[in-house]
C-alpha cells in the first residue's frame, strides 16, 4: 500500500504520492474526516477547506467517513489514488487503534506520508463537586486510600478519554474503576449528576461546567515516509496550511474548539505519529484495553 498525507492531534495526511504529473493542485482536493459532523477533526477541516481553496482556485471538499474508531475514512485514504487529491484530517485514534484491533487495513507511519500537525487540543482532569480533592495530588491520594471506590468516566472503550485515564491510574498506581459510554453527552450527564465521580474531558466542553459550578477542573494538559510522496504536493500543503493557521479568524475558530493551531513541517507530524503509537501501545498494552 502507498503511502498517504497526514495531519495529527488534528491529523492532515495523503496517500503516498508518485511523482506529480502536472502543476499541483490542478483539481478538486478532498479531505476525509473519518468521524461525524460535528466533531473536531471536522470542524477543523471546513474551517481550513475553504481557505485552501481560495487559495488555489480549486474546490475543497470535506467528506465525513464515520466508523470503527475512525477506520473506515481512514482506510478510504489509505486506498485511495496516490496522486495528492484525498487528505486525511484526523486525531490521535490513528495510531492508537494499532494496539486496540487486532488487525487494521492500514499502517499509520507506513502508509502516511506527514504533512503538517494541524493543532494541539488539552484534555481537563475533572471532578463532580462532591469528590474530596481540590487539585490532582488530593485526588491522587484519596484514589489510594480508596482503591476501586471512585468512577470515572469515558465516551467508550479505546477513546482517548479512556487511554488518558489509564495513564493517568499507570502513573499514579491508583485504582479507579472504568464505566464507558456510548458518547461524550451521556458520560458528561452522568458526571454531573454525580453517578461517576472523575473524568477526562476536552477543555472547551468542561470550562462552561466549571465556571457554574457544576464540576471542577484539577488540571488541564495541554525515517520519513514523506520521500515516497510528490514533494511538490506535500511542500505546497504544508506551506498552505502553515499560513492558514497563523489568520487571527482561523485561530480564534480552532480555540472555541478548545484546539491550539500548531504548524510546523513534515517532520514534525511524523515524530509526534511515532511517539504516540509507542506511548499508547504501552498503556493499552498494560491496561489490557479491548475497543466496544
Amino acid at each position: 500500500m502507498k503511502a498517504k498525507t497526514l495531519a495529527a492531534a488534528a491529523a492532515l495526511a495523503f496517500a503516498a504520492l508518485a511523482q506529480a504529473q502536472e502543476p499541483y493542485p490542478s483539481k478538486p482536493i478532498k479531505l476525509i474526516v473519518p468521524f461525524t459532523p460535528g466533531t473536531g477533526m471536522d470542524i477543523l477541516a471546513r474551517t481550513l477547506g475553504p481557505g485552501l481553496s481560495e487559495r488555489w482556485k480549486v474546490p475543497v471538499v470535506v467528506e465525513n467517513r464515520a466508523g470503527a474508531s475512525g477506520n473506515i475514512g481512514t482506510e478510504a485514504v489509505a486506498r485511495s489514488p496516490a496522486d495528492g487529491y484525498t487528505a486525511l484530517v484526523t486525531a490521535s485514534t490513528l495510531v492508537m487503534n494499532t494496539s486496540l484491533f487486532k488487525s487494521i487495513p492500514y499502517d499509520p507511519v507506513k502508509d502516511f506520508a506527514p504533512v503538517v500537525l494541524l493543532a494541539v487540543g488539552s484534555l481537563a482532569l475533572v471532578t463532580h463537586p462532591s469528590v474530596a480533592a481540590n487539585n490532582v495530588q488530593e485526588l491522587i491520594a484519596l484514589a489510594r486510600a480508596n482503591p476501586g471506590r471512585l468512577d470515572y468516566g469515558s465516551p467508550g472503550n479505546g477513546t482517548p478519554h479512556h487511554l488518558a485515564m489509564e495513564l493517568f491510574k499507570q502513573q499514579t498506581g491508583t485504582r479507579m474503576v472504568h464505566i464507558p459510554y456510548k458518547g461524550t453527552g451521556p458520560a458528561t450527564q452522568d458526571l454531573l449528576g454525580g453517578q461517576i465521580q472523575v473524568m477526562f474531558l476536552t477543555v472547551h466542553v468542561v470550562l462552561p461546567l466549571v465556571q457554574a459550578g457544576r464540576l471542577k477542573m484539577l488540571a488541564a494538559g495541554g525515517t520519513e515516509r514523506s520521500i515516497a510522496a510528490p514533494q511538490e504536493a506535500v511542500t505546497k500543503m504544508n506551506a498552505e496550511l502553515n499560513a492558514l493557521l497563523k489568520v487571527p479568524a482561523t485561530a480564534e475558530a480552532l480555540a472555541r474548539q478548545g484546539l491550539q493551531a500548531v504548524g510546523g513541517p513534515p517532520e514534525r507530524l511524523a515524530q509526534v505519529t511515532r511517539a504516540d503509537a509507542e506511548r499508547w501501545a504501552q498503556v493499552v498494552r498494560e491496561a489490557g484495553i479491548k475497543p466496544d
